[in-house]
Parts: C-alpha cells; sequence; structure tokens
C-alpha cells in the first residue's frame, strides 16, 4: 500500500458571503412561500422542463423535484434520469459541476440552474493547468478523478467516478496492477487506499464542509447517544470515518437509514440530507456530527454555502426568465463524456447501478 499527497499549499478560494446565501431567508410567510412553490411548478410545466434536485439542497427544492416528477439524487443519477425525459429542459438544482455533468451526458438538452455562481470547493481547488501539470509529472499513472470536479478535469482523466462506485473501480485497478493519480478529494482518497491497498498518489484538496467534523467531539457525542449509528460521508478526514457504523456515499447512507434498526443516527455530511432520511424514516432521530471543538474553523456548519445559493426565488427566476444555461465546450464534451462512459460500462460489467449510489 503507498499513498503519496502531493505538497501543493491547498488553494485559497473565497466563500459566498451569508447575506448572498440567505437574501431570501425570513421573508416570505408561509402562505408567500407555498404560492411560489405553486408558481414554480406551473412555470416547469411551462416550460416543458423537469427539475432535479441533489440531497443538500434546500427541503422546498427537494419537494417541488418529488411532487412534479422530477428526481432527488446524487449528482450522476440526475443526469442519468435527465437524460430518459422526453422534457426539453433540465433544470439542475446543486453546485456547477452537477449541471456540467448533465451537459456533458445530455449534450442536446438545454440545462439550466438557479444560479451559476454556485461551485464546490473540490472543483475549485483543483484548477485545471495545475492538475494537468501534475499528471503530466506522473505519466505511468491512471488518473482518475472525483465527480466533484470541472469538464476540464474531467476531460483530462482516464475514469471519473462517484463515491458509490469508487471502492470497487480503485480495487479493480489495483488487482490490474496499475499505479493511480487520484483527485482532488485528499479523504476520499485516502479511505480508497486504506479500503483497498492501492498506489495512489493523491491531490491535495478537500470538502469545506466535510474536511470540518470533528473526532474529538464526536466522540463525546457517541458518549451521550450510545445507542446511536453514526454514518460518515467518505469526504471526512480519516479519525472521523474511522469512528463510523457506516462510512458510505449520500445514497448508502439514505438506505443504512432504511435497514438498521437503530433510532438515532449522528451524520457526518451536509444535513440537507435529513429532509430525504426523514421522509423515509419519519419516527427516527437525526443528529449532526459535529463540526466545531478545538481546531474548527467552520466555514460551513454542516451545510455548504454554495449548496444554499439554491432558492425559490432564483429557481423560479431562471424558468421565468429562460436563463442560467449551462455550456461546455464541445471539444471538451467529446473528452470528458469517455472517461464518465468508462465508468458506466464498468459498472454494468459488475451488475451495479452506480447511479443512486454516487457522489457526494
Amino acid at each position: 500500500m503507498v499513498m503519496l499527497i502531493k505538497s501543493n499549499t491547498p488553494i485559497q478560494f473565497q466563500y459566498p458571503r451569508t447575506a448572498d446565501v440567505q437574501h431570501d431567508l425570513g421573508v416570505m410567510s408561509d402562505g408567500q412561500k407555498e404560492a411560489l412553490i405553486a408558481r414554480i411548478k406551473e412555470q416547469l410545466k411551462s416550460r416543458d422542463a423537469v427539475l432535479v434536485a441533489h440531497y443538500y439542497t434546500d427541503d422546498n427544492i427537494q419537494r417541488i423535484a418529488d411532487e412534479t416528477g422530477g428526481c432527488v439524487s446524487d449528482s450522476l443519477e440526475m443526469a442519468r434520469f435527465g437524460s430518459e425525459q422526453s422534457a426539453e429542459a433540465l433544470v439542475v438544482a446543486g453546485v456547477r459541476f452537477m449541471g456540467e455533468t448533465a451537459k456533458i451526458l445530455n449534450p442536446e438538452k438545454r440545462i439550466l440552474m438557479p444560479t451559476l455562481e454556485a461551485t464546490c470547493s473540490l472543483d475549485l481547488g483543483c484548477p485545471i493547468d495545475e492538475f494537468s501539470a501534475f499528471c503530466d509529472e506522473h505519466p505511468d499513472r491512471t488518473v482518475v478523478v472525483y465527480a466533484n470536479t470541472s469538464a476540464a478535469v474531467k476531460a483530462r482523466a482516464d475514469w471519473v467516478v462517484t463515491s458509490g462506485i469508487a471502492l470497487k473501480l480503485i480495487k479493480h485497478l489495483a488487482e490490474q496492477g496499475e499505479k493511480i493519480l487520484w483527485g482532488p478529494d485528499k479523504h476520499l482518497g485516502g479511505y480508497l487506499v486504506r479500503e483497498t491497498g492501492a498506489d495512489m498518489l493523491l491531490w491535495n484538496g478537500s470538502c469545506i464542509v466535510h474536511d470540518e467534523f470533528k473526532a474529538t467531539e464526536l466522540l463525546k457525542l457517541k458518549e451521550s447517544h450510545p445507542k446511536a449509528a453514526v454514518l460518515v460521508h467518505p469526504e471526512s478526514p480519516e479519525e472521523v470515518t474511522r469512528l463510523a457504523d457506516v462510512v458510505g456515499s449520500t445514497t448508502q447512507l439514505i438506505n443504512a437509514v432504511r435497514t438498521l434498526a437503530n433510532k438515532t443516527f449522528i451524520v457526518a455530511t451536509d444535513n440537507q440530507i435529513f429532509y430525504k432520511m426523514r421522509q423515509i424514516a419519519p419516527d427516527k432521530t437525526f443528529i449532526d456530527a459535529p463540526t466545531g471543538g478545538v481546531g474548527a474553523t467552520c466555514n460551513s456548519c454542516a451545510h455548504c454555502p454554495w449548496m444554499a445559493m439554491n432558492s425559490l426565488q432564483q429557481l423560479s427566476k431562471c424558468l421565468d426568465e429562460n436563463s442560467n444555461e449551462v455550456h461546455v465546450d464541445p471539444l471538451l464534451q467529446v473528452k470528458a463524456v469517455r472517461p464518465l462512459k468508462r465508468m458506466l460500462a464498468f459498472s454494468q460489467s459488475l451488475n451495479v447501478n452506480v447511479f443512486g449510489t454516487g457522489t457526494a
């Protein structure tokens, strides 16, 4: 087992301001909110559009997707679902790379987003020029990138993976004797090394939400709730994943809530996932894993500030104006779709449904 982390200094970026993220919260009455939800449903119908939303978006947006025949899921299932629809437009509520992925897999469709400003720290922290140079320094390695990356980074890769299929693919590549260059999440990469024994060189990136979970505080919380099951997304630090009863992707964590007998769950991922967990297990209790404690530098408090930019107002505006369309350079699209399709072919060979067990 070999694991090396690239010694680059993590790239600094600016988080969206709280005022920008929460500009529409608390200003609507329940009646106004319901009226806006009804309007959005009509807009989707009149625009011949289908809404796909990530598990980490606002409850009301997830609700609209559920109630209008859309989809609430991980990023690749969002794209796959869209490719099966006859609708002219696909509205992606999530972050920028999700809209790009939808466009890569569905180039003939019109892809809209509530905002094009919602991005991802993993995407921002892995600029194509630097990542491409890193790959060029190690031409003997197979390049595997997480779905939480730009179209340009995907185009540079041999494989794209979701967190749900990553273990199976990395194990397969390791058994073939391949050495791997992985990007961008170092925590997920480290988890894959520990689980598979693969020889992996890791890009030095992390998710601002999952990177904040604290093992010391989690231990204290476990002591307070000894019967609780701990569910952890593998983008979390190693010391946190080692305390987990289940480590898995968004859908795998949701499935754990369905299948485990525990009545209480401590959850180390974006807390908007609670909406779907409460839908399937309304009798169970869900607690945020702690992001506070010694050494905390929380910019997320267990919720992605960019995901929070997907508001009802922004969703209605993009439908009203037919705006915020996602475009991917056609040359990039041709290159980026190849590693995505390689992953799909691999998952089919295992008889594994990669969608629904996927990213973030």
